[in-house]
């Protein structure tokens, strides 16, 4: 039998709403198995599983990382419960999806890659774009040669705001505007950094804050070792949706126009020679590829792109949008009993 064709068997903490899109459904189109989901309010779990063919309600998140049934845990709790509950995960011997970012701050991510690393687990964030052929295509054009040299990297990343007790704007559950949308514009900044030398470091850096400490718009300038430049751009409380992500030759430009989710827009656009064409990559959810991805590299070994090395760089750089800004990182916590 062909070990990929062997389904994952995933648990799922907590019953939030991204998992229906992130996890449940990928699941349902790959085969992958949901075995159990645990959440503070168990009636919530119930109706959680029954609604997405979820096999088993457990008590608890601990529970859930105890039982033995379950092979890789799926964290989409609040931000600030990644890095707790992704190291009880690893000490319970778990391989690990989580949502991004992977931890608080860049000190705990530390921390919970090096548990992963003694475990013999893998721990992978969801920055779950890059598996997808739009920002495939977007890396290969932008290393083709077509654009000529890389001068700058655009990523601007804008939604309408969430409500008032959402915890993305709670600062003790590690939220912010960089921290939700701004991840992402940095991780497309980062993507490049092998075409143009290197990582990117931070130039400067400014905040707008919604309440003392939590940003709901950050923009963050770039530099890579090439001499490119970047800007990083998001806005938690802006009039609509915008996910685009631009690169900029001296010879021409490449634009996508959602580089996270295509599923709403799935156009790439070329500028290049005075000829501009469109480029359409499909709309085949971002979470399907991922979620095989991270199949094939669990019972194949197959490389995973978002690896520990990956997670720990992009948690440096959104620390240092974040003292640039005038802000503190994000605090840590320790996670409840439950």
């Amino acid at each position: 039998m062909d070990p990929t064709d062997e389904p994952l068997r995933i648990g799922l903490l907590g019953a939030a709403r991204i998992s229906a899109e992130a996890i449940c459904a990928p699941a349902a189109a790959t085969g992958d198995r949901l075995v159990a989901v645990a959440a503070r309010d168990r009636s919530r779990a119930e109706r959680f599983a029954t609604e997405h063919g979820v096999e088993r309600v457990v008590d608890d998140y601990a529970a859930l990382l105890a039982d033995s049934g379950v092979e890789v845990v799926y964290n989409p709790l609040a931000n600030a419960l990644h890095g707790p509950w992704n190291l009880a995960a690893v000490r319970a011997g778990k391989h690990v999806l989580s949502e991004k970012p992977f931890a608080s701050n860049a000190a705990e991510a530390r921390e919970v890659a090096a548990a992963a690393r003694a475990a013999g687990v893998s721990v992978v964030e969801g920055f779950h774009h890059v598996h997808h052929p739009v920002h495939r295509r977007l890396l290969e054009l932008a290393g083709s040669g077509e654009l000529g040299r890389i001068v700058r990297v655009e990523t601007v990343f804008r939604m309408p705001p969430p409500p008032e007790t959402d915890p993305r704007w709670s600062l003790d559950l590690a939220g912010g505007a960089l921290m939700d949308l701004g991840c992402y514009a940095l991780h497309v900044q980062r993507s490049l950094g092998p075409l143009l030398g290197g990582e990117p470091t931070v130039v400067s850096a400014r905040a707008r804050e919604r309440t003392p400490g939590v940003d709901s718009a950050v923009t963050a300038e770039l530099a890579f070792p090439s001499g490119a430049t970047g800007r990083a751009h998001c806005d938690m409380a802006a009039d609509g949706w915008t996910v685009t992500a631009r690169v900029v030759g001296d010879r021409g430009a490449v634009t996508a126009c959602n580089v996270v989710l295509p599923t709403r827009d799935d156009r790439i656009l070329v500028e290049t020679g005075g000829r501009p064409r469109t480029e359409h990559l499909g709309t085949r959810p971002t979470y399907t590829f991922q979620l095989e991805a991270l199949r094939a590299h669990l019972r194949t070994g197959a490389p995973f792109p978002v690896d520990l090395d990956d997670a720990l760089a992009t948690a440096e750089l959104i620390d240092a949008v974040y003292r640039y800004a005038g802000l503190e990182p994000r605090p840590r916590r320790e996670p409840a009993t439950r």
